[in-house]
Protein backbone atom coordinates (compact mmCIF):
# COMPACT_ATOMS: atom_id res chain seq x y z
CA UNK A 1 0.00 0.00 0.00
CA UNK A 2 3.09 2.23 0.01
CA UNK A 3 2.75 5.48 -1.93
CA UNK A 4 5.55 6.15 -4.43
CA UNK A 5 8.22 8.42 -3.07
CA UNK A 6 11.18 10.41 -4.30
CA UNK A 7 14.36 8.37 -4.56
CA UNK A 8 16.26 8.37 -1.31
CA UNK A 9 18.74 6.58 0.87
CA UNK A 10 19.44 6.49 4.60
CA UNK A 11 22.04 9.05 5.64
CA UNK A 12 22.91 9.22 9.30
CA UNK A 13 19.60 7.66 10.27
CA UNK A 14 17.58 10.20 8.27
CA UNK A 15 16.35 10.09 4.70
CA UNK A 16 18.12 12.07 2.03
CA UNK A 17 16.80 12.83 -1.46
CA UNK A 18 19.44 12.96 -4.18
CA UNK A 19 20.12 13.07 -7.91
CA UNK A 20 23.30 11.74 -9.49
CA UNK A 21 25.61 12.53 -12.40
CA UNK A 22 25.24 10.46 -15.54
CA UNK A 23 25.78 10.29 -19.29
CA UNK A 24 23.70 8.96 -22.16
CA UNK A 25 24.63 8.03 -25.70
CA UNK A 26 22.76 9.93 -28.41
CA UNK A 27 21.33 8.40 -31.58
CA UNK A 28 24.43 9.46 -33.52
CA UNK A 29 26.69 7.58 -31.17
CA UNK A 30 28.03 10.71 -29.52
CA UNK A 31 28.16 10.57 -25.76
CA UNK A 32 26.38 13.63 -24.53
CA UNK A 33 26.70 14.51 -20.93
CA UNK A 34 23.48 14.72 -19.01
CA UNK A 35 24.27 16.24 -15.69
CA UNK A 36 22.06 15.83 -12.70
CA UNK A 37 23.34 18.02 -9.94
CA UNK A 38 24.03 15.98 -6.84
CA UNK A 39 21.87 17.54 -4.21
CA UNK A 40 21.40 16.12 -0.77
CA UNK A 41 18.48 17.28 1.33
CA UNK A 42 18.51 15.91 4.84
CA UNK A 43 15.60 18.05 6.00
CA UNK A 44 12.91 15.42 5.97
CA UNK A 45 10.08 15.46 8.47
CA UNK A 46 8.46 12.37 9.97
CA UNK A 47 4.72 12.72 10.53
CA UNK A 48 2.22 10.48 12.28
CA UNK A 49 -1.24 10.60 10.70
CA UNK A 50 -4.19 9.40 12.78
CA UNK A 51 -7.21 8.64 10.59
CA UNK A 52 -10.80 7.65 11.32
CA UNK A 53 -13.99 7.58 9.27
CA UNK A 54 -16.93 5.51 8.12
CA UNK A 55 -15.70 2.49 6.20
CA UNK A 56 -16.04 2.75 2.42
CA UNK A 57 -14.16 1.89 -0.75
CA UNK A 58 -11.19 4.10 -1.64
CA UNK A 59 -10.17 5.51 1.74
CA UNK A 60 -6.58 4.27 1.56
CA UNK A 61 -6.22 5.45 -2.04
CA UNK A 62 -7.48 8.93 -1.17
CA UNK A 63 -4.93 9.23 1.62
CA UNK A 64 -2.05 7.64 -0.31
CA UNK A 65 -2.62 9.89 -3.36
CA UNK A 66 -2.24 13.04 -1.27
CA UNK A 67 0.90 11.76 0.47
CA UNK A 68 2.45 10.81 -2.87
CA UNK A 69 1.50 14.09 -4.56
CA UNK A 70 3.50 15.99 -1.95
CA UNK A 71 6.66 13.90 -2.28
CA UNK A 72 5.87 11.86 0.80
CA UNK A 73 6.72 8.27 1.52
CA UNK A 74 4.21 5.95 3.23
CA UNK A 75 6.42 4.03 5.66
CA UNK A 76 4.47 2.14 8.32
CA UNK A 77 0.80 1.80 9.18
CA UNK A 78 -1.77 -0.02 11.28
CA UNK A 79 -5.20 0.28 9.70
CA UNK A 80 -8.38 -1.70 10.30
CA UNK A 81 -12.14 -1.72 9.96
CA UNK A 82 -13.94 -2.25 13.26
CA UNK A 83 -17.75 -2.39 13.36
CA UNK A 84 -18.13 -0.20 10.28
CA UNK A 85 -15.50 2.34 11.29
CA UNK A 86 -12.15 2.54 9.50
CA UNK A 87 -9.32 3.79 11.71
CA UNK A 88 -5.57 3.62 12.07
CA UNK A 89 -2.19 5.27 12.26
CA UNK A 90 0.19 5.96 9.36
CA UNK A 91 3.83 7.09 9.57
CA UNK A 92 5.00 9.12 6.57
CA UNK A 93 8.12 11.08 5.71
CA UNK A 94 7.95 14.25 3.63
CA UNK A 95 10.43 17.01 2.70
CA UNK A 96 10.35 19.74 5.35
CA UNK A 97 9.41 22.44 2.88
CA UNK A 98 6.30 20.49 1.84
CA UNK A 99 5.01 19.62 5.31
CA UNK A 100 2.62 22.57 5.56
CA UNK A 101 1.26 21.92 2.06
CA UNK A 102 0.64 18.26 2.91
CA UNK A 103 -1.24 19.17 6.07
CA UNK A 104 -3.37 21.66 4.14
CA UNK A 105 -4.11 19.08 1.44
CA UNK A 106 -5.31 16.58 4.03
CA UNK A 107 -7.96 18.99 5.37
CA UNK A 108 -10.40 18.49 2.43
CA UNK A 109 -10.62 14.80 3.37
CA UNK A 110 -12.92 15.79 6.23
CA UNK A 111 -16.26 14.15 5.59
CA UNK A 112 -14.40 11.17 4.14
CA UNK A 113 -11.70 10.78 6.78
CA UNK A 114 -10.81 12.75 9.88
CA UNK A 115 -7.03 13.15 9.79
CA UNK A 116 -4.85 14.56 12.55
CA UNK A 117 -1.15 15.20 11.94
CA UNK A 118 1.55 14.94 14.59
CA UNK A 119 5.27 15.52 13.97
CA UNK A 120 7.62 13.07 15.62
CA UNK A 121 11.32 12.69 16.23
CA UNK A 122 13.48 9.62 15.82
CA UNK A 123 13.52 7.52 19.02
CA UNK A 124 16.58 7.78 21.21
CA UNK A 125 18.93 4.80 21.03
CA UNK A 126 18.58 2.35 23.88
CA UNK A 127 19.01 -1.23 24.99
CA UNK A 128 15.36 -2.16 25.35
CA UNK A 129 14.12 -5.55 24.18
CA UNK A 130 10.66 -6.75 23.30
CA UNK A 131 8.56 -9.62 24.58
CA UNK A 132 5.25 -11.00 23.36
CA UNK A 133 2.28 -11.48 25.66
CA UNK A 134 -0.49 -13.88 24.59
CA UNK A 135 -3.75 -14.18 26.52
CA UNK A 136 -6.98 -16.15 26.05
CA UNK A 137 -9.91 -16.71 28.37
CA UNK A 138 -13.63 -16.24 28.87
CA UNK A 139 -14.63 -12.71 27.98
CA UNK A 140 -15.39 -10.48 30.94
CA UNK A 141 -15.08 -6.77 31.77
CA UNK A 142 -11.73 -5.55 33.09
CA UNK A 143 -9.24 -7.96 31.50
CA UNK A 144 -7.27 -5.27 29.65
CA UNK A 145 -7.35 -2.99 32.69
CA UNK A 146 -5.98 -5.75 34.94
CA UNK A 147 -3.16 -6.73 32.59
CA UNK A 148 -2.16 -3.14 31.87
CA UNK A 149 -2.02 -2.48 35.62
CA UNK A 150 0.70 -5.14 35.97
CA UNK A 151 2.62 -3.71 33.02
CA UNK A 152 2.50 -0.18 34.43
CA UNK A 153 3.74 -1.35 37.84
CA UNK A 154 6.82 -2.74 36.10
CA UNK A 155 7.15 0.37 33.91
CA UNK A 156 6.66 -1.56 30.67
CA UNK A 157 5.54 0.13 27.48
CA UNK A 158 3.10 -1.48 25.04
CA UNK A 159 4.42 -1.25 21.47
CA UNK A 160 1.53 -3.14 19.88
CA UNK A 161 -1.79 -4.52 21.12
CA UNK A 162 -4.40 -6.53 19.23
CA UNK A 163 -7.55 -7.91 20.84
CA UNK A 164 -10.58 -9.80 19.61
CA UNK A 165 -13.59 -11.78 20.83
CA UNK A 166 -15.07 -14.94 19.33
CA UNK A 167 -17.59 -17.58 20.25
CA UNK A 168 -16.28 -20.42 22.41
CA UNK A 169 -16.66 -23.58 20.28
CA UNK A 170 -17.51 -26.01 23.10
CA UNK A 171 -18.46 -24.21 26.31
CA UNK A 172 -20.58 -21.48 24.77
CA UNK A 173 -20.22 -17.80 25.58
CA UNK A 174 -17.43 -15.61 24.23
CA UNK A 175 -13.66 -15.94 24.35
CA UNK A 176 -11.37 -12.93 24.68
CA UNK A 177 -7.96 -13.06 22.98
CA UNK A 178 -5.13 -10.56 23.20
CA UNK A 179 -1.64 -10.35 21.77
CA UNK A 180 0.70 -7.57 22.87
CA UNK A 181 4.31 -6.67 22.16
CA UNK A 182 5.82 -5.05 25.23
CA UNK A 183 9.07 -3.11 25.53
CA UNK A 184 11.27 -4.21 28.44
CA UNK A 185 14.25 -2.13 29.57
CA UNK A 186 17.40 -3.55 31.10
CA UNK A 187 16.28 -2.42 34.55
CA UNK A 188 13.13 -4.49 34.43
CA UNK A 189 13.11 -8.03 35.72
CA UNK A 190 11.30 -10.19 33.19
CA UNK A 191 11.00 -12.95 35.79
CA UNK A 192 9.17 -10.60 38.17
CA UNK A 193 6.81 -9.50 35.41
CA UNK A 194 6.08 -13.11 34.50
CA UNK A 195 5.43 -14.02 38.13
CA UNK A 196 2.93 -11.18 38.59
CA UNK A 197 1.16 -12.06 35.34
CA UNK A 198 0.86 -15.70 36.41
CA UNK A 199 -0.80 -14.60 39.65
CA UNK A 200 -3.16 -12.39 37.69
CA UNK A 201 -3.98 -15.19 35.24
CA UNK A 202 -5.12 -17.42 38.10
CA UNK A 203 -7.24 -14.62 39.55
CA UNK A 204 -9.12 -13.76 36.36
CA UNK A 205 -9.07 -17.32 34.96
CA UNK A 206 -7.19 -16.80 31.70
CA UNK A 207 -4.26 -18.56 30.00
CA UNK A 208 -1.34 -16.21 29.64
CA UNK A 209 2.20 -16.60 28.27
CA UNK A 210 5.20 -14.31 27.90
CA UNK A 211 7.94 -15.04 25.34
CA UNK A 212 10.96 -13.11 24.07
CA UNK A 213 10.70 -11.51 20.63
CA UNK A 214 14.28 -10.20 20.32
Amino acid sequence: MAAPAAAGCPVGGRRSRFQRLGTVTGSSGDRSSVRFRARYDRRVATLVLTVVGDDRVGLIKALADIVSAHGGNWERSHLAELDGTFAGVVVVTVPDQRTAALQAALAPLEGLLEVSVRPTAAPAPGTARRVRLDLIGNDRPGIVAAVSDVLVRHRLSVADLQTSTREAPMAGGMLFEATAVVTVTDEDSLDAVRADLEVLASEILVDLSLTAVD
